[in-house]
Parts: C-alpha cells; structure tokens; sequence
C-alpha cells in the first residue's frame, strides 16, 4: 500500500522552479532603449515611470525628431533645453519646440541631431527643461540603440 500523496503541491512546486527562471530571462523593453522601424522611418524608444522619449529619423528629409511625453502637462516657456549628464556632459536648447495639444508631449524637429545623438550615446541621463518643469531619463543602455538608429536609412537593403 501506498502513502496518500499531498495534492498537488510538489507538482506546484517543480513547475514553479522551471517558469519562474524563464520568466526573469523576458526582455524588459519598457525599460531599455530600443531602436526600430515604423514604415519608412527610424525610430528610438525609451520608457520608464515618469518619462517616454521617441527619436525618429525621416532620410527622405532627412529629418529627425525627439519627442519626450511627460506624465504632466508641459508649461509653456520660449525655450526648451536638454540637459546631458554623465562622461560627455552637455547642454543644448532651441525655441523650435511645440507642444501637443493636451500638452504632455514636446517635440522638436531639425535637420541634423548629431549633438542629441551624441549626447545620448555617451552620458549616463539626460533632463528635458522648459520653465520650472523638468523630465529626467536614464541613458543607461541606450549607446547600443543609438548606433543602430544611426545606421537606419543609411545601409542599403539586401
């Protein structure tokens, strides 16, 4: 005769060790930097609580736009800066700046960004500025990202 067997929980258990491994190894894109394609253009994407930054590269302009969404409405101001801290600290600021129309999203366009990608790919946080408002991001990763932005529209397709 056999001992009754407790029901289910060392099955429980032994499925639990092999899923929560795999569960850990998931990729986190919501927090990291992740370069990408939206039809014909280039795009960098970088999320975490309190800021959402999307780059995007049109090289039929060329154009380039850096838009970062707060959780709040941005205040108006007549000049937006972004601060970049860490090994290549840096500042840059233009009055080119528009803001949507709830507010939560500033979006600058121009025809060169070396000096955003740059400062992207070589700190460690950047801090959007217009008025008393201020939005941090961790750069942490995004060197890698910002390459592969860099080399969008630039290869040709095999």
């Amino acid at each position: 005769m056999t001992a009754p067997r407790r029901a289910g929980h060392p099955a429980y258990l032994r499925h639990m060790r092999l899923i929560l491994p795999l569960l850990l190894l998931l990729p986190t894109t919501a927090l990291g930097w992740e370069a990408g394609t939206d039809g014909p253009l280039c795009t960098l994407e970088h999320a975490e609580p309190g800021a959402e930054v999307r780059l995007t590269y049109d090289p039929a302009g060329p154009t380039y736009t850096i838009t970062l969404t707060a959780p709040e409405p941005w205040p108006s101001g007549p000049v937006f800066a972004l601060r970049f801290e860490g090994g290549q600290g840096l500042t840059i600021s233009t009055d080119r700046h528009v803001l949507s129309q709830a507010g939560r999203a500033l979006t600058v366009t121009d025809r060169g960004f070396g000096n955003v990608l740059r400062g992207l790919a070589e700190n460690t946080t950047a801090t959007g500025l217009l008025g008393a408002a201020s939005v941090g991001f961790s750069l942490d990763g995004a060197a890698p990202a910002v390459a592969e932005f860099e080399a969008c529209g630039r290869t040709p397709s095999v």
